[in-house]
């Protein structure tokens, strides 16, 4: 016998042994305390009652046991089985949610109609018969008392079945995860709201027993003085509906103080699944939620301490990457990081969001890892590259991407792969590795065009000296919607004039001088 097998026969003995209890305690109790204290019996009407009685218990039994197995047969299914596929589970985990529900559906059709049904005919035929000696209207008032004590029935039979169905939605759960390494989830489906539960379980407890206690004394009057029922009904209406108004403000209230906390906890959810690590739930309640806050909120902030963590260790990655590329060539020390900080600041001026910033930076820092592929004989050449060495260099781009594809998750570098391809594209479309042209060419790709353009300009090399900050940019101005974007060309010459501090390095004296006179 299978852990599942053991399960599924202990949730079975639990569902009848809550159904067998909650039935003699409906039908045989609140029914029969009802029935006994309110009509009385004696000698022969009374074994007729009870007969009647225990032929409609049966009829009841029979006939719900035939939608009980049914509603059970799903989940027996994949318990005793090991399912195909995993729609199967989906199909089994969807039902074992509804379960509660098909349980009152239940109670308040093969349970209600089972019993009540072959009563009524039974009775009306003893009526007849003159084998009981009751007015035709007690029957009919004693079928809506087994309305009445069926639905208190129902109601708790859902929350009973709610408890019990639990452990079977776990180990389904935890099928779906051994076998297909996948997990089972409503997804935000609601089944049943805790606004409808409160209401109909506070209507049901608040005005059902007003309801039955009615239809009580209307017998008592019925059997005690005739003359005085006639009017009763004015005064129990009139009782009744100001009970339904009271049980359902009460009702609409409790829901109202337990869907603000519930409310705010799902709009803080949906901006942590936004990205906003920041975000906290209000604690203005002084009950349970209380707790439920203070945990959600310390959850969150835990989670903003990790991701802080990763993005450090994450930039120190990047960081470091791009230093050890550098180091290659000593020529070249520092490029990548003054690419990535003049790439981020072109960003900035054109008013790219905080995110895209980010990725633009580690695309900035990671651009020239392709030349990690090119031989140290070319990358370390003193004089001008011939031009299949310089084929060879054009290469590093296309490299670059393929490198970074390899890195896991795709996930994370999949926004820096555009960027590390085509930064050497050309507006005009005589760059490479593609000969994209425009808007054709990816976003960062556009915009690290510039800065490295810059940097190259600005830094010396073994065959050349590099050039004057204002020479440079004259340049990136010649050269805008030609070589490069214009709208980023402009956004760095713009930053380049208001910042002359951030671009001064060694062999660029008089800096400042040099860019007012430009």
């Amino acid at each position: 016998m299978t852990v599942t097998e053991d399960l599924y026969r202990f949730f079975l003995r639990r569902l009848l042994r809550n159904y067998i209890v909650g039935s003699l305690i409906a039908v045989l109790g609140v029914g029969g305390v009802l029935m006994f204290t309110t009509l009385h019996f004696r000698g022969a009407q009374l074994s007729v009652i009870l007969a009647t009685l225990g032929v409609s218990l049966l009829c009841m039994f029979a006939v719900e046991s035939i939608a009980f197995r049914r509603d059970l047969r799903p989940i027996r299914e994949v318990l005793f089985s090991q399912p195909e596929n995993l729609q199967i589970l989906r199909t089994a985990y969807a039902r074992a949610h509804r379960f509660p529900l098909l349980t009152v559906r239940r109670v308040l059709g093969p349970h209600l109609f089972g019993l009540a049904i072959p009563e009524v005919i039974l009775t009306i035929w003893e009526i007849h018969a003159r084998l009981l000696q009751l007015p035709d209207a007690i029957v009919l008032t004693a079928l809506l008392a087994a309305v009445l004590v069926a639905s208190m029935h129902g109601m708790v039979e859902y929350f009973l079945a709610t408890t019990a169905i639990q452990p079977v939605l776990t180990a389904l759960r935890q099928m779906a995860k051994e076998r297909f390494d996948s997990d089972l989830s409503l997804d935000g489906q609601v089944v049943v709201s805790i606004r409808t539960k409160f209401l109909l379980s506070t209507l049901f407890v608040g005005t059902l027993p007003l309801l039955l206690f009615s239809l009580a004394t209307q017998w008592r009057l019925t059997e005690i003085a005739g003359a005085l029922s006639g009017t009763y009904w004015q005064w129990a209406i009139g009782v009744l509906l100001i009970g339904i108004c009271f049980a359902t403000i009460g009702a609409w209230l409790l829901w109202v103080s337990v869907r603000h906390p519930i409310e705010q906890l799902q709009s803080a959810m949906r901006s942590v699944q936004r990205g906003d690590l920041a975000v906290r739930a209000n604690d203005l309640y002084s009950d349970e939620f209380s707790r439920l806050v203070a945990g959600f909120n310390h959850m969150v902030g835990g989670l903003l301490a990790r991701d802080e963590l990763n993005t450090l260790l994450l930039d120190s990655y990047f960081a470091t990457l791009a230093a050890a590329l550098d180091a290659r060539d000593p020529y070249t020390a520092g490029h990548s990081v003054r690419v990535a900080q003049y790439a981020v600041e072109i960003g900035r001026k054109v008013g790219l969001p905080t995110p895209e910033l980010q990725n633009l930076r580690k695309c900035s820092l990671l651009h020239d890892i392709g030349k990690i592929g090119v031989r140290d004989s070319i990358l370390l050449k003193e004089g001008r590259l011939t031009e299949d060495e310089f084929d060879q260099m054009k290469k590093h781009p296309a490299l670059g991407e393929a490198i970074l594809r390899e890195v896991q998750p795709v996930e994370a570098m999949a926004p820096l792969l555009p960027g590390v391809r085509s930064h050497h594209e050309r507006y005009d479309g005589k760059g490479y590795p593609d000969g994209a042209a425009g808007d054709d060419i990816p976003l960062f790709g556009r915009i690290i065009a510039v800065a490295d353009a810059f940097d190259a300009m600005t830094s010396d090399r073994p065959y050349r000296k590099g050039m004057p900050v204002a020479k440079a940019l004259s340049i990136l101005d010649e050269g805008r919607g030609s070589q490069w974007d214009p709208l980023f060309a402009d956004g760095f010459i713009e930053w380049a004039r208001q910042n002359p501090h951030l671009l001064d390095r060694p062999g660029n004296a008089n800096l400042a001088e040099q860019l007012v006179s430009s």
